[in-house]
C-alpha cells in the first residue's frame, strides 16, 4: 500500500444514501479528509446532494459530481471512497473500488454473508487498499474506558451475561417504501441494519470470542412494495460462548427508540443506553453498579451503589464525534506501508455471526 502523495485524503462517495450526509460532515470536520466527488446513477442527484450538503456543511472546494459510479472509481483525484450503497450490490462495488486503487470505508453489511465477505477482504488484500466498516461506535473515546471498566475485576467481576437492543419504529413509509423493507436489496432486514450493531458490541466486550451456539427467532416480518420476499422486521437471538458466557440481542424496526447495552459480572455490571447514537449533548457515559441488599432484622434494603462514567465527546458533527474519529483512524492506517487487517477481521466476525443467527431462524437469502 503506498502512503498518500499529499497532505489530505481525497474522498468520493458512491451514493447519495441518507447517511452519507452524516459522512460528509465527519469527512469535512476530520483531521486531513475532503470530499472530492460524489457519484450518483443520475449526475442530478449527484449535483443536488453536493449543493444541499455544501449548503449545510461546506467543503474548502465544491466536490465534483459524476453521473456513474465507475466514473467516481476511473477519477484520479479520488484516493478512498465511502460506501453506503445497498447489501445486495456492496461487494460489487467494494471489489471494482479496490481494483481501482481505493481505499475503502463502506457500511454494512459489507456482503451477503461470510463467503461473499471472504471475496471483498481478498481483493482489498490483493490491491493493497484498506477496508473498514462503518459502526461509528467502534471509535467513540468511550469504548476504551467501558473496557477499562470491564477489565477491572473488582468493579465487573467475570462477565457471565451481556444483552442488547437497538430498535426504532419506522412508518408507513418506511415499511412499504424504504430499502430495508424490500429483500431485493437489504434481505436480512432489521438483522442486518440493527442487529450488526448489537453483534459487534457483544464480540467486542467478550474479547472477540465466538460463540459456540447461536439460536434465533424471526419475532415478524414487512415487505414493501416490490419486495420478492419479507424481511425480518422483529429478530431476537441468544448466544453461548464458553467460559460460561451467554449474551442475547433483540433488533426492531416497530418497536420505540432504543440502543442499550447491558453487561453484568459476578462483582457488578455496566449499562450504557446510548451505545450506536449518542444522546445529543458535549459528553458521553454509561452507568456502574453494584447494587448491595442490607438485613437488619425485618427491614429489607436494597442499595443503588451505582456511579456514572463520562467521557468528553460531542454526540454529532465537531471534531470530537465518533464518526469524525472514524475517519481519522482510517487516515491514520493510510500511514502505514500496509493495510491494517484488524477492520477486516472485525467485520468477518460479525458477518458469521450474522449468518449464523439468519440461519437458525430459519430464513434464508
Amino acid at each position: 500500500m503506498m502512503p498518500l502523495p499529499h497532505q489530505e485524503c481525497r474522498w468520493g462517495i458512491l451514493s447519495t444514501a441518507g447517511i452519507a450526509r452524516k459522512n460528509w460532515r465527519a469527512i469535512a470536520k476530520s483531521h486531513i479528509g475532503r470530499v472530492a466527488a460524489v457519484a450518483s446513477r443520475d449526475v442530478v442527484a449527484a449535483e443536488t446532494f453536493i449543493r444541499e450538503c455544501q449548503a449545510s456543511c461546506p467543503q474548502k472546494s465544491t466536490p465534483s459530481a459524476i453521473g456513474s459510479y465507475l466514473g467516481l472509481l476511473e477519477d484520479p483525484g479520488v484516493d478512498a471512497v465511502y460506501i453506503p450503497l445497498p447489501t445486495a450490490i456492496r461487494k460489487e462495488w467494494i471489489i471494482k473500488a479496490a481494483q481501482h486503487g481505493k481505499h475503502v470505508l463502506a457500511e454494512k453489511p459489507s456482503a451477503l454473508n461470510a463467503e461473499e465477505l471472504q471475496e471483498v477482504l481478498d481483493a482489498c488484500q490483493k490491491h493493497q487498499v484498506q477496508y473498514m466498516d462503518g459502526v461509528m461506535f467502534m471509535h467513540s473515546a468511550r469504548l476504551p474506558r467501558i473496557r477499562e471498566v470491564l477489565d477491572d475485576h473488582e468493579r465487573i467481576g467475570n462477565i457471565r451475561r451481556i444483552a442488547s437492543h437497538f430498535s426504532f419504529c419506522g412508518d408507513d413509509v418506511f415499511r412499504s417504501a424504504n430499502i430495508r423493507s424490500n429483500s431485493m436489496y437489504e434481505p436480512h432486514g432489521c438483522l442486518g441494519d440493527l442487529g450488526w450493531y448489537n453483534i459487534r458490541f457483544i464480540l467486542w466486550a467478550n474479547q472477540w470470542r465466538m460463540p459456540t451456539r447461536v439460536t434465533a427467532t424471526c419475532l415478524a416480518t414487512i415487505q414493501g412494495k416490490g419486495s420478492p420476499k419479507p424481511v425480518p422486521s422483529e429478530f431476537s437471538a441468544e448466544l453461548w460462548f464458553d467460559h460460561g458466557v451467554t449474551a442475547s440481542f433483540y433488533c426492531s424496526f416497530i418497536t420505540v427508540n432504543q440502543q442499550w447495552s447491558h453487561v453484568s459480572g459476578d462483582r457488578g455490571s455496566l449499562f450504557v443506553d446510548d451505545f450506536v447514537l449518542p444522546f445529543y449533548g458535549s459528553e458521553v457515559g454509561f452507568e456502574v453498579s453494584r447494587p448491595q441488599l442490607t438485613i437488619d432484622g425485618c427491614d429489607y434494603h436494597m442499595h443503588r451503589r451505582s456511579e456514572r462514567v463520562s467521557v468528553s465527546e460531542y454526540a454529532a458533527g465537531f471534531s470530537t464525534a465518533q464518526e469524525v474519529n472514524m475517519f481519522d483512524t482510517f487516515h491514520d492506517t493510510l500511514r502505514s506501508p500496509h493495510p491494517n487487517p484488524k477492520w477486516g477481521e472485525m467485520t468477518m466476525a460479525t458477518q458469521r455471526v450474522i449468518d449464523a443467527a439468519f440461519h437458525a431462524a430459519g430464513l434464508s437469502i
